[in-house]
């Protein structure tokens, strides 16, 4: 299982706040060679300081959500699954054309929340 980020609470708190409930945490997927375990962990993104780093990790984010969303096709396609990004990221980051054009063609949605208000800000589809 992987390790839960600093922001995983904080998510969390944010879409209980917006009266989600959580039903997973994690939730589970079994492939039969490797097991998933996909839960409020789409902050990989925010461990970066650097731009080389934050590409980085935004490459890992992109490519972990992909394999999700492919992974629950079969598994629950019934589940929607968001890549959450902070506000002050999105705001800085999210803003390049590269990132956009990223976003867009491989049709992922984001869930952007306010770290300091422990709030979900815009959900973007």
């Amino acid at each position: 299982m992987s390790a839960r980020d600093r922001f995983h609470e904080l998510v969390r708190t944010a879409l209980e706040k917006e009266v989600w409930i959580i039903t997973h945490d994690p939730y589970h997927i079994d492939l039969g060679f490797v097991d998933f375990y996909i839960d409020l962990d789409a902050e990989l993104l925010l461990a970066a300081t650097k731009d080389e780093e934050k590409i980085s990790e935004f490459h890992t984010a992109i490519g972990q959500f992909i394999n999700y969303r492919i992974a629950l096709e079969d598994d629950d396609p019934e589940r929607w699954l968001y890549l959450a990004v902070p506000l002050d990221v999105y705001k800085r980051f999210f803003r390049y054309p590269f990132i956009q054009t990223v976003i867009v063609r491989n049709k992922i949605p984001l869930l952007v929340y306010d770290t300091q208000k422990q709030e979900i800000a815009e959900w973007i589809s």
